[in-house]
């Protein structure tokens, strides 16, 4: 008998008339201490799984057992952790895990009950911050919270539903072996809900696909054979763990290309010419805004950044948060922007898109020095920052109107339609922003961005928000559509396979304050690029290796010795030399 088992589990949503169908004849055993990760899209039914698991919503059709016993409602043998951590504001870290432990424990006297809630806090390294209230803390550390308190209660189970997705990559990375400290030491049972394909393979013994609902039903499972404990550096360059990640990769992909299909099989393109701004489609002459568009003064050292330097007043004095950044762009290049969470990254483009004043050095554009915001410079952020009473038209028109008022209405029709159809919103586009899902709006934003035709575009973790597969996807949008301009283009990421697959140039950041570039990776990679693509090419583990090496380098604010960089540097080129992997040549 397995520990937890799930047996032709349906679940089926009512609202008025409209029936949604979310899961569907779902079947899984889970044995003793066993780690499982299920990974799927947003939408898929993720966490109404997990909110069945926990006892919080009841099957239509079907059983789930824990230890034998049918699970019927609520009980703290499961911990739940969900992805927002429900923190009560008022209450200390204490307060708040004693609130559970209180509950659960009421039998037990008040010593034996504080050393569980002092207990819980040390295991997740919050011995510092017990009389801190939510508002004090990070969000990482709030997370942290919220997994002591399912800790606290001493359950059978911990049920995790995407705890980390909302956290910047060194947070997650630092969550993640937490977690897998707790699974070793404590020996719980863990079903882990993640859109993140790295760490499944780091944590879990087995990895389940969702598909797509309506009626979600399981995928084939990928055990994950690799011995622990594991080291995520260590397993960029392993062989069974390039295999795992790139088998469920690409049936995921595939899964989302099926869905993809479906939902954008109607869509008609309509008959305007592509935006190539150095060219005409013959026979069919552009918009003039297209061709003033197009008109620059240079093609070498478009954009540059001279001794850029960003300070800020504080109590204490003036602080320096970015001190020197300094580099350049030809017309055309895509580079990205990488860095550990305060490295000044987002400073930097705020600078270019002139939404922050420069203390010292300066930006040339085109010829040009920046000094204030413009329309030659199209910003897409994390949110899109749409208005939720217009269409998806109306809030990419919005833009072209004002860009181009020189333009007949028929082209400015053109621009809106040609864009919002090469984002996939075709059939789509007169709906309000505020009906549209998280991954429908940043699309609007992408296609707003590109129909300004600007001379630089800047994007600031634009799927930042969004679930790993949806990101995949919108990945794929955008470099389409800027195959199409060859935009000059700066994209602030934390995601290492987001900087190589996007850029032709990766810009490391050492630590903030006084954050400055540490190191440029030139990526050689053909174009046009594709995920399934990538993970096949035999040059891109590398590429990704020399990211994870300087990202390792300075964690936890470190301020590595620069023979340290270039011995990284230097580990790369040999490998490159010997055209061999990168651990081999060491």
């Amino acid at each position: 008998m397995s520990f937890l088992d799930l047996k032709g589990v349906s679940k089926t949503y009512r609202n008025g008339g409209e029936v949604t169908d979310v899961l569907q004849n779902i079947n899984l055993e889970v044995a003793e201490r066993e780690f499982v990760a299920i990974v799927g899209f947003s939408g898929s039914g993720k966490t109404t799984l997990i909110s069945l698991m926990a006892g919080l919503v009841e099957a239509d059709e079907g059983e789930i057992t824990l230890k034998g016993e049918a699970i019927r409602g609520p009980s703290p043998d499961r911990g739940v952790v969900f992805q927002n951590y429900s923190l009560m504001p008022w209450l200390t870290v204490a307060g708040n895990i004693a609130l559970a432990v209180d509950e659960v424990f009421k039998n037990e006297n008040a010593k034996t009950r504080e050393i569980r809630v002092s207990d819980a806090i040390d295991m997740v390294g919050l011995s510092h911050a017990t009389d801190r209230r939510p508002a004090e803390l990070s969000g990482g550390m709030r997370q942290r919270v919220a997994v002591a308190r399912a800790l606290a209660m001493s359950p059978d189970i911990l049920l995790l539903d995407e705890p980390l997705s909302a956290l910047d990559a060194l947070t997650r990375a630092k969550l993640q072996d937490e977690i897998e400290a707790i699974w070793e030491n404590d020996q719980k049972t863990v079903i882990l809900i993640t859109n993140d394909v790295d760490e499944a393979v780091l944590l879990a013994d087995r990895i389940v696909p969702l598909n797509p609902g309506p009626g979600a039903t399981f995928g084939p499972e990928f055990k994950v054979d690799i011995p622990r404990p594991r080291d995520r550096v260590e397993m960029n360059s392993m062989p069974e763990a390039i295999r795992i990640r790139t088998e469920v990769t690409n049936y995921l992909l595939e899964v989302g290309a099926e869905r993809g299909a479906e939902i954008s099989g109607d869509i008609n393109l309509p008959d305007v010419a592509p935006i190539d701004l150095q060219a005409k489609r013959k026979g069919l002459e552009l918009p003039k805004a297209y061709q003033e568009a197009a008109k620059s003064v240079t093609e070498k050292k478009y954009l540059e950044f001279v001794n850029l330097t960003k300070v800020y007043p504080t109590p204490k004095g003036p602080l320096t948060v970015v001190d020197g950044f300094e580099t350049r762009l030809d017309k055309g290049e895509f580079i990205t922007l990488i860095g550990h969470s305060g490295c000044g990254k987002s400073t930097v483009l705020s600078m270019v898109a002139g939404l922050n004043e420069i203390s010292n050095g300066g930006i040339v554009l085109d010829g040009r020095e920046i000094d204030t915001a413009g329309p030659d410079r199209a910003v897409v952020f994390q949110a899109p920052s749409l208005m939720p009473w217009m269409t998806a038209y109306e809030n990419v028109s919005l833009g072209v109107d004002r860009v181009y008022p020189h333009a007949s209405d028929a082209e400015r029709r053109d621009i809106v339609e040609y864009y919002l159809s090469r984002v996939g919103l075709a059939d789509a586009m007169n709906k309000m922003a505020a009906d549209l899902s998280n991954g429908m709006k940043q699309r609007v934003g992408i296609a707003r961005a590109f129909a300004l035709s600007p001379k630089l575009l800047l994007l600031d973790e634009p799927f930042g928000m969004l679930d790993s597969l949806t990101r995949w996807e919108l990945q794929e949008v955008l470099m389409d559509v800027w195959k199409r301009t060859k935009v000059t283009a700066v994209c602030v990421t934390h995601d290492v396979d987001e900087a190589i697959l996007l850029a032709d140039k990766c810009v490391m950041m050492t630590n903030g304050p006084n954050a400055r570039i540490g190191n440029i990776m030139e990526i050689d990679l053909p174009r046009p690029r594709s995920r399934k693509a990538l993970l096949e090419h035999p040059d891109y583990y590398r590429y990704r290796q020399e990211l994870l090496d300087f990202l390792e380098a300075y964690e936890g604010g470190a301020n590595p010795d620069p023979a340290v960089l270039e011995a990284i540097k230097a580990k790369s080129a040999k490998a490159v030399e010997k055209n061999v992997p990168l651990q081999a040549a060491e």
